[in-house]
């Protein structure tokens, strides 16, 4: 790096996240001194929940931190129960999450499926059981009402012919508390980040009824959000953990490093979980149900900058409109359009990529198929 960086008006940073492999950057940078190379003094806060992590970078008590991808925009505009302006310049990842049914209603869904385990099969096959129970609804999980887990699920209930507003419940649940929600029988399901998916398999309480690259794939997972009063104080420590996050997820991006970030994220201080709980996720093995063999899914969590890490608009317009339906009013054009200005930053990530010395889409909008080939998932069109 033959570039001179602006020193940081605040070199000791307090970032939180979540029990998810996808936090693998923020450990990643934390372990390998990435944050130290770039003058920066990280401490991680574990989270319970995305409504925490909102709350706390709201009114100061952290500096940044990963959040779902609709979330700065959604914050911005108060429908997430607080308005506070705030906006992502990076996006840390993309997909790496999972539908999981429990075990009874799975067995149910699967003698329908015909063989056919694919994303609109078990749909289909749910919408069916629905039926013939006559009006009995499920419960299903998501992590925060406004999350990319909630989009995927209602895509993959409508593509069952399933009416995600009448014909289920749908609940919050913070991630790491899932598995044990779905074992003790407060849910029938739920849409989540990895590892949780998985345990649900590997605990023999639920299977994987859907991937969510198979409802919408390169759909943008996490982003690192921070405040706009935050930016606007601090744009050159903002500028280095942007840096520092970039190289944790270029480093991540080779697959040989997957193992060890796998042994990294294990810590008690971290996930606090078996190293083989969660690197089936990090390479793309996974069981989906009970006994069966891994199924290999190479683009299951993409956490590659070059590929993953642009903020597009048309894909951040994309999240605010679903997010919108839930809010039972479409968002006028032109809020819309100024909402996604303010809160999705291309401008911050060209920044980084100048430094870095990597290229940079021109355009903010991303087309059909962009060039790094990422295509957005026809259930979310």
């Amino acid at each position: 790096m033959s570039v001179m960086l602006p020193p940081p008006e605040k070199d000791c940073l307090d970032l939180g996240f979540v029990r998810l492999t996808d936090s693998a950057p923020l450990v990643v940078a934390r372990e390998l001194g990435l944050f130290e190379k770039y003058r920066l003094d990280v401490t991680l806060s574990r989270e319970v929940s995305w409504a925490n992590v909102r709350d706390k970078l709201a009114v100061g008590a952290l500096d940044a931190a990963p959040m779902p991808a609709p979330l700065p925009a959604m914050t911005t505009l108060g429908a997430s129960g607080i308005r506070v302006p705030m906006l992502s310049g990076l996006t840390l990842s993309l997909n790496g999450n999972t539908i999981t049914l429990a075990a009874p209603l799975w067995h149910e869904v699967r003698m329908r499926c015909a063989g056919q385990l694919d994303a609109p099969s078990t749909a289909r096959a749910l919408g069916a059981v629905l039926r013939a129970r006559g009006g009995n609804q499920p419960t299903l999980a998501v992590v925060h009402a406004f999350s990319t887990h909630m989009i995927l699920l209602r895509a993959w209930l409508r593509t069952g012919g399933i009416d995600p507003d009448r014909d289920v419940r749908t609940i919050i649940v913070p991630p790491a508390q899932m598995a044990d929600s779905l074992a003790a029988g407060v849910i029938d399901g739920y849409c989540v980040g990895e590892p949780w998916g998985s345990v649900a398999v590997r605990q023999g309480t639920g299977a994987i009824a859907a991937l969510g690259c198979e409802v919408w794939a390169g759909a943008p997972e996490k982003v690192l959000c921070v405040t706009q009063s935050w930016h606007d104080r601090h744009p050159a420590s903002h500028l280095r953990l942007r840096l520092a996050l970039m190289e944790a997820c270029g480093w991540l991006s080779q697959l040989d490093n997957r193992v060890r970030a796998a042994d990294l994220l294990a810590d008690a201080a971290w996930l606090d979980l078996p190293p083989e709980w969660l690197l089936p996720s990090l390479i793309g093995e996974l069981k989906r149900e009970p006994g069966a063999e891994p199924v290999q899914v190479p683009d299951f969590l993409v956490f590659d900058p070059a590929l993953a890490g642009f903020p597009w608009r048309s894909q951040a317009e994309r999240l605010v409109d679903r997010c919108c339906e839930l809010l039972g009013r479409p968002v006028d054009p032109a809020q819309r359009a100024a909402l996604v200005q303010q809160t999705a930053r291309p401008d911050l990530f060209r920044e980084c990529a100048r430094v870095l010395g990597m290229p940079a889409p021109v355009s903010d909008r991303l087309a059909d198929t962009d060039a790094s080939g990422v295509q957005p998932g026809v259930h979310i069109q």
